[in-house]
């Protein structure tokens, strides 16, 4: 159970500091991302790319 929480907040991580990169190609625009702006700043949440990415990763990782 840590495994994934541990998993799950790394991928969220990586996946927040380069929305801005990733948007550009249309990522984080699914039901479920969260978006924030707050003091002019945005913040992204991107819990469904997090979860898609997750269960791809682990598809590929049993293939192997």
């Amino acid at each position: 159970m840590i495994r994934w929480v541990l998993t799950m907040f790394i991928a969220l991580a990586i996946l927040s500091g380069s929305m801005p990169w990733l948007r550009k190609i249309g990522i984080g625009r699914l039901p479920g991302d969260i978006n924030l702006r707050f003091c002019e700043k945005e913040y992204s949440f991107p819990f469904m790319w997090t979860l898609v990415l997750s269960i791809v990763l682990s598809l590929i990782a049993r293939m192997l």
